[in-house]
């Protein structure tokens, strides 16, 4: 492979720090002091869980839903939607971050797309 290709992983990173550096540029954040960004895995484990059964108007029809705290591999721990569960959640399940449909909003019907979290899929073999 030749040393001055740069993998998909690394055009992503590229791309999501230029896009996170203009958007602090055009409004900096107040009182933030330095901030270091630096790539996440999307990787982690759930670190607690809840199912959610009686959700706000906008979010009811996808009830019931688990909601988790999601201890990523690097340290933060981030609140996100479990999706694709092929049984019960369990506390230390390791999981990926995917983009999925959160909702539908206005008239035009215009997809809002975001975080949630699947279990890691098990290479086939």
């Amino acid at each position: 492979m030749d040393p001055h290709e740069t993998s998909a992983y690394q055009q992503r990173l590229t791309h999501q720090l230029a896009y996170w550096d203009h958007v602090n540029r055009a409004q900096p954040l107040e009182g933030a002091g330095d901030v270091e960004l630096f790539p996440l895995s999307g990787q982690g484990s759930v670190y607690s869980f809840t199912t959610v059964t009686t959700p706000a108007e906008p979010y009811a029809e996808f009830a019931p839903y688990v909601m988790a705290l999601v201890k990523l591999d690097e340290g933060p721990i981030v609140t996100a939607q479990l999706t694709d569960l092929g049984g019960p959640p369990e506390i230390g399940l390791r999981v990926e971050m995917v983009v999925r449909k959160l909702r539908t909003d206005g008239v035009h019907g215009i997809i809002v797309y975001g975080p949630k979290f699947r279990p890691i899929l098990s290479p086939a073999g």
